[in-house]
């Protein structure tokens, strides 16, 4: 183990005071510019990293904006991530994250533990957390964003679609293509809010037309593509007469399709297929299947936009509704 450098090891280096040196290291604006490159280029040089949380007695706020998820288990989360990370890039924050497991005492937790380092903003997927959490969130000297839904009474500042529009928008979807025995297949439930909403606007829809689920399948483990595939064993060798399902995610419409393919069942001859995500992994099937784009980058990008322009405590209040859109694919 070396020798621990200090700040002044830097200054010394660079033939600064010390205050300048760390005036430097944080951008400030009356350290010429000459000086900040000098300073940072030895610091890089040597390995220099700047004690943040010094900086932030003094500042009373770090360079990080905390983002909390459910998962990181398929690529949902990761494309907010990415548009948060790409507003950011240009700034001198940077996220780190969290991960909750669909649990809200794990999320209280991951929240408590955000906030301790006094972060520049938090972005949160969801809108239900237990009271203790609601408290720390709305009791935050930061901007605080709740991302992916807007069903329901957010804290503040909020970025996402309904959930039941979804729901009810493939319902009519997979009406209008004439089936009437349908089912649904989703995972994490009831832990997935989300998850729940959608199928409340899918029976909806069905219910106004006179229908109801045929059957469904609730599993409370995670997606995959094998889960899909057991599941869709599960339910079509139970109700052998399902037309169509209807799945919580893409993952698991994934499998699916992979149970047909491996079972001689044809889409959507045989059994209609559809999910929601729009996730990457659907370019990449020989047969494009129907699903939900629900703006997950775009969510992650607004997000991050909304932290950058709320810093000031008497910033009003943003609520951003983006339109869920359904792509049928040849699926249905």
């Amino acid at each position: 183990m070396g020798k621990k450098l200090l700040l002044k090891d830097i200054a010394k280096l660079a033939g600064v005071s010390e205050m300048t040196a760390s005036r430097a290291m944080r951008g400030a604006q009356d350290v010429s510019e000459a000086t900040r490159q000098k300073v940072e280029q030895i610091a890089r040089e040597v390995g220099y990293v700047p004690n943040r949380i010094a900086g932030a007695l003094a500042s009373k706020k770090v360079n990080l904006v905390g983002v909390v998820v459910p998962s990181l288990n398929s690529s949902v989360f990761p494309e907010v991530l990415s548009g948060i990370s790409s507003t950011l890039k240009a700034t001198t924050l940077k996220p780190v994250i969290g991960v909750t497991g669909y649990d809200l005492q794990e999320e209280e937790e991951v929240i408590r533990e955000m906030l301790s380092w006094r972060p520049t903003g938090v972005v949160i997927a969801g809108l239900e957390h237990n009271d203790a959490a609601r408290k720390m969130l709305a009791n935050a000297d930061c901007p605080v964003v709740e991302v992916m839904d807007v069903d329901g009474e957010p804290i503040k500042h909020c970025v996402g679609i309904s959930h039941l529009e979804a729901g009810r928008k493939m319902a009519r979807t997979i009406l209008k293509a004439g089936y009437t025995k349908i089912g649904f297949i989703g995972t994490k439930m009831p832990q997935d809010f989300r998850a729940e909403k959608r199928l409340q606007g899918f029976e909806l829809e069905l219910k106004e037309a006179g229908l109801s689920l045929f059957d469904q399948e609730l599993y409370s483990g995670v997606s995959s593509i094998e889960t899909g595939n057991k599941l869709t064993e599960m339910l079509t060798q139970r109700s052998p007469d399902l037309e169509c399902i209807y799945f919580s995610s893409d993952v698991l419409s994934i499998g699916a399709y992979m149970y047909c393919l491996s079972n001689g069942l044809s889409v959507p001859e045989n059994l209609a297929i559809a999910g929601f995500n729009n996730l990457n992994l659907l370019k990449g099937l020989p047969k494009p299947l129907a699903t939900t784009d629900a703006h997950r980058f775009e969510i992650g990008q607004k997000a991050a936009e909304i932290i950058l322009a709320s810093q000031a405590p008497d910033s009003p209040s943003q609520v951003m509704k983006l339109e869920p859109v359904v792509t049928t694919g040849q699926s249905l």
